[in-house]
């Protein structure tokens, strides 16, 4: 008569292979120079290499660290939200500035032709067209690995310097 304990189908060992009850331990090895101290201490594997061979004036129980990694210089710093939102916003109110200069010269052109030429107001125009984007991009550059303060400020100079003041005081229907 057999017990059920001793016995085993076909089917199992079909799936096993010789060896393979190799015991298997819950907890990964401890990495090299580390050493497990306190409860359960003694069911912790260590890497054989490290407990036949310390590094050279290393001690088994000490951690060994691994070389902080070097930040490189010309790699910038990620912007915050906050900042970002910033600059988002106030890109947005610059490309509306840029649009009520064209809207605000263009209804000024009548009237510039009375007092200046062409040649001169063509060049004022388009300058005027480009500010705001030349701005933007000047303090973006100048201000690069500055404080956020700063960046927010000369921007927020920009939008108060830059206002469009044809559109704002003649608007699109004029007077």
């Amino acid at each position: 008569m057999s017990y059920a304990g001793d016995m085993t189908s076909d089917s199992d060992d079909a799936l096993s292979w010789d060896g393979d009850e190799r015991e298997t331990s819950s907890t990964p090895p401890l990495p090299k120079g580390w050493k497990a101290v306190g409860r359960g201490s003694e069911s912790v594997e260590t890497p054989p290499d490290t407990a036949s061979e310390p590094d050279a004036g290393i001690e088994p129980s000490a951690p060994v660290h691994e070389p902080a990694r070097v930040e490189d210089d010309d790699e910038p710093a990620g912007l915050s939200t906050a900042m970002l939102l910033t600059a988002g916003i106030v890109g947005g109110i610059y490309l509306l500035y840029s649009v009520g200069w064209v809207v605000g010269g263009l209804r000024l052109k009548p009237l510039a032709n009375l007092i200046v030429a062409d040649a001169m107001f063509l060049p004022w125009f388009v300058l005027a067209i480009a500010a705001p984007a030349l701005w933007f991009l000047t303090v973006w550059v100048l201000t690069r690995g500055r404080a956020a303060w700063i960046r927010v400020t000369m921007l927020l100079l920009g939008v108060v310097l830059l206002v469009p003041w044809p559109f704002v005081t003649v608007g699109v229907i004029g007077s």
